[in-house]
This record gives C-alpha cells, sequence and structure tokens, in this order.
C-alpha cells in the first residue's frame, strides 16, 4: 500500500509518498517548498495570514501530487514553529479546510519517536546496541535514545534549529568565522548539562543530515566538519548550490545545522552517522501498520 506524510516545518514543508513491505520502504515520490515559516518567528508570536494561505496552497498541491501516483494513505503533520505560534488554532484550521486533511501538530517527544522509527528502519543496516537519533529542524532539535527492537526509552526536544540560528547569527555571504563560531557556542550551549544514556551509535536525520551527505559524506567526525564549514565559508550560498546540487536557501542554513549535529553528536560522545531517513518515513511506516 502506497502510504504519503506531509511534514510542515519551520523550514521547509514536504511530502513523501511510499510503499512499505514488511517493514521496509521504496520512495515513490519526495517533493520540497522552502515555505520558512520559523524566519523571525519568535516563540509564542502569531503565523501571519499570508504565511498560512502560501502554506495551506503547498500543503494542497502536495496532497494532489500524492493522490495522483495512488497514494492510499496520508497524514499531514506539523512540528517546532506551528506549537510555538499564538495563533496555532487558526493556523490548523486553515490548512485542514483548505487541503482536505486534519492536521496533526506534533509535540516534541513525539517528534523524537517518530524520528527514531524512520531513522533505525531505513538506515540500510543491522544497529545493535543503544542508538541515538539526532533529528535538526528549522526551530527545534530532538534527540531520542533506544533500541530498535524495544523503541525509544529517552528522549528530549531543544529549541534550537537551524533556521533560527542562521538568522540570529549568520548575516553575512557566505558567513564569516565569528559568526560560525557563535553559532557553535548557542548550539553547544543549549546541550549543556543534558545527561543522556550512554549510546552505541548516533544517526543524524534531517534536511542539514541529508545535505551534509552530499557535501563530504556518510559520516560528521572532526575532519569532515571543518571540511564542511571550510567549503560552506569559502563562497557564496548560490556559487555553492551549484557545485553540489543543493538548494541555495538550504546552503545558507546548513552551518547552523551541522553545528546543531555536531554539538548534539559531542553531547553524546560518538561520531554521527547520516541516516537515510526521518520524521516522514517514521510517519508512513505507521501509516503502513495501522
Amino acid at each position: 500500500m502506497l502510504c504519503a506524510c506531509i511534514d510542515i516545518g519551520s523550514n521547509t514543508t514536504r511530502v513523501l509518498v511510499a510503499e512499505a513491505v514488511d517493514g521496509r520502504l521504496t520512495e515513490v515520490l519526495q517533493r520540497r517548498a522552502f515555505t520558512r515559516i520559523g524566519r523571525a518567528l519568535a516563540p509564542g508570536a502569531a503565523i501571519p495570514a499570508a504565511k498560512i494561505e502560501e502554506v495551506a496552497e503547498v500543503v494542497a498541491a502536495q496532497r494532489a501530487l500524492a493522490e495522483g501516483v495512488g497514494a492510499e494513505s496520508l497524514r499531514a503533520v506539523a512540528t517546532a514553529a506551528i506549537r510555538a505560534a499564538a495563533n496555532r488554532d487558526e493556523f490548523v484550521a486553515r490548512v485542514s479546510e483548505r487541503c482536505g486533511l486534519e492536521l496533526i501538530v506534533l509535540d516534541g517527544e513525539q517528534e523524537a519517536r517518530l524520528a527514531f522509527l524512520g531513522a533505525t528502519r531505513t538506515l540500510g543496516q543491522r544497529l545493535e546496541g543503544r542508538v541515538a537519533v539526532v533529528d535538526v529542524g528549522g526551530g527545534s532539535s530532538e534527540i531520542a535514545v533506544g533500541t530498535v527492537d524495544g523503541g525509544v526509552e529517552w528522549a528530549r526536544s531543544f529549541r534550537v534549529g537551524s533556521g533560527m540560528l542562521a538568522d540570529a547569527h549568520l548575516e553575512d555571504d557566505p558567513p564569516s568565522v565569528a559568526q560560525l563560531d557563535a553559532v557553535g557556542r548557542h548550539a553547544a550551549g543549549v546541550f549543556d548539562g543534558v545527561d543522556p544514556p550512554a549510546v552505541d551509535r548516533v544517526i543524524g536525520v534531517g534536511g542539514s543530515a541529508a545535505s551534509l551527505r552530499r557535501l563530504v559524506g556518510a559520516e560528521l567526525a572532526p575532519d569532515t566538519l571543518e571540511r564542511a564549514l571550510r567549503v560552506l565559508s569559502s563562497a557564496p550560498a548560490a556559487e555553492v548550490a551549484r557545485r553540489f546540487d543543493l538548494d541555495p536557501e538550504r546552503v545558507r542554513l546548513l552551518p547552523a545545522g551541522i553545528l546543531v549535529l555536531d554539538a548534539a553528536a559531542q553531547r553524546l560522545g560518538s561520531t554521527l552517522l547520516v541516516g537515510r531517513g526521518g520524521l516522514r518515513e517514521g510517519v508512513v511506516l505507521e501509516l503502513s501498520q495501522a
């Protein structure tokens, strides 16, 4: 059965259509729009009416795409920027009305659990021991720790993401060393005092992690972090985007996302492996079992 997830995040609104067979996913379609709901939106502020209409149109178009390729079951979810907005109910009502679907606003622990499910079931290798999944979004980041067979044992959501840090600190294109240092200090500070369980493996998911794979490969270690930041700070976003076949807006956000991934991996005490699936894949897997 083909299942679909529309995921409304702080940076992007994405649709994934995939077929799940025996717990494995085969992707049929994925599309993304940079809707940037979280840009300059302070916690507790209202999402502007024009932005609500823009997102509602995108979600309606993505539903039509999903149904056009044969999706039989579809779920729409929203994450940090929406759950923190003053007019959350207005946003949910308008998007639900426009696209004809119930929009579910996930809390931080639900988001972490679904990202864990999607990451651990799509990596393509058997994961032994305790695994941590770090999901860096535009307005929040989640860490979930558990085992493949037992599921999530520990989860936390943090109010830090690639969009909010880029908007706050990365004013130049390309960003300066001082600006990157400010992002790194901010990201590290968010995880100060966090005491997660000991883990055997760390997997990074989300838009920043997926883009990191194109930039430097499947692992985030000290040498690959240095190489990635050197690339991102050596040329304007549009030029880097052309070289690596990335969206320029993603490139602008990427230094912040990578530094959050690195800060989380350091707190967890392990090199980070870039995953192949996350929240959307977790939603599709749940739908396939419903």
